[in-house]
């Protein structure tokens, strides 16, 4: 590995949640390219478990404070200015906008913005930043949802400047770390043989776990005698959620899990997997349920549903009894086997097959060896 390499800079403002594994994406996809990439976290402490998450040639860690990160950023600005000046780095991906807005100030790269979240581009401020540099700013959402929330944010941008790029997963990897259905049942204390509604994340009104109750608590006397509802998460609704499930008369059928570590490593023990979010950009947590075969349900918002096509089932945001009725239709059926649309959309071949050619729209040209 030479400095005179091609190379990728990838800034990332933290390796917290979900990110460590977005890292680990937009590296895999130029595994087998002239390319190296390099990957910096503006902030987090060095760990050598996030160095080998990432997935990247070279890790470096800026762990600078959330107070260096407001503002002009200029602590970041001139620390990336000097590793830019190191190598022969082509491009730039900067996810979420301020690693973005770092990116655009230290280096005079094309850079590949990723958007997570909705929302990003409707500032006044932030929109009259990104036209300031539109001629070498691209924009990638995860979803559709993301990617037409930015194109009527950014209204008079070509539409072939904001593309899609689905967030994915190593369908092999998470199908290895997943473990068996009895095993699962055990570690998270739940009985063997109940029908099992799941669902994970944060205890948030994002989350809207509180429909999810309401719906549990219509379908019930219609579902398997015994049937649960398990939550994994924690966060500020516990309390309230708890009190809701007492007041709906059915504490007894709910399981809170509370913060499981590697949570999708449980997911076999789960006949069911209901996300009931009321704005999910994408659904990374679907892509888990579905490595481990579980039904998936989603509310009917955001880039869930593109998740699951026309193979899963959605319900109207907040409609209780719509979620009821899903719950007691799919409780007659078993494991469902995803790992087709898994990978044909959601792997990381599927996602070097779909950017190479969007890429090459905007000047940049991902050859592998074999090509090169």
């Amino acid at each position: 590995m030479s400095h005179s390499d091609p190379w990728v800079l990838q800034i990332c403002h933290g390796y917290d949640g979900p990110f460590l594994d977005c890292a680990r994406q937009y590296s895999a996809l130029f595994a087998g390219t002239p390319y190296k990439v390099c990957t910096v976290y503006l902030t987090g402490s060095p760990s050598a478990e996030v160095e080998r998450g990432s997935a990247s040639d070279e890790v470096i860690f800026l762990d600078h404070s959330t107070r260096d990160l407001r503002g002009l950023k200029l602590k970041s600005i001139v620390a990336i200015r000097r590793l830019v000046a190191s190598r022969n780095f082509e491009f730039c991906i900067a996810h979420r906008f301020k690693p973005t807005y770092v990116a655009l100030l230290a280096t005079r790269l094309p850079v590949i913005a990723v958007n997570h979240a909705f929302g990003v581009y409707r500032r006044c401020n932030r929109r009259l930043f990104a036209g300031f540099f539109r001629q070498r700013l691209f924009l990638l959402g995860v979803s559709n949802a993301v990617r037409d929330d930015i194109r009527r944010s950014l209204q008079g941008w070509p539409e072939d400047r904001i593309q899609t790029l689905y967030n994915r997963i190593d369908v092999a990897t998470v199908q290895a770390e997943q473990v068996s259905r009895e095993t699962a049942r055990e570690h998270l204390g739940l009985p063997p043989e109940a029908w099992i509604v799941g669902n994970a994340g944060r205890l948030h009104p994002d989350k809207d776990q509180a429909t999810l109750l309401r719906g549990f608590a219509l379908a019930l006397p219609e579902l398997p005698a015994g049937s649960l509802l398990a939550i994994m998460g924690k966060g500020r609704l516990e309390t309230s959620l708890k009190a809701l499930a007492n007041e709906l008369g059915v504490s007894d059928s709910v399981r809170f899990l509370g913060q499981v570590p590697q949570g999708r490593r449980y997911f076999k023990a789960f006949d069911l997997f209901a996300l009931t979010s009321d704005h999910e950009p994408f659904g990374m947590v679907l892509l888990e349920a579905m490595a481990a075969a579980v039904a998936v349900i989603c509310s009917d918002v955001g880039g869930a549903p593109e998740v699951l096509d026309n193979r899963g089932q959605q319900f109207p945001l907040g409609d209780a009894p719509a979620l009821a009725r899903l719950l007691v239709m799919a409780a007659g059926g078993g494991a469902i086997n995803w790992d087709e649309r898994l990978r044909a959309n959601f792997s990381d071949t599927a996602a070097r097959a779909r950017i190479a050619p969007v890429l090459k729209g905007w000047g940049i040209s991902i050859l592998t060896e074999a090509g090169r």
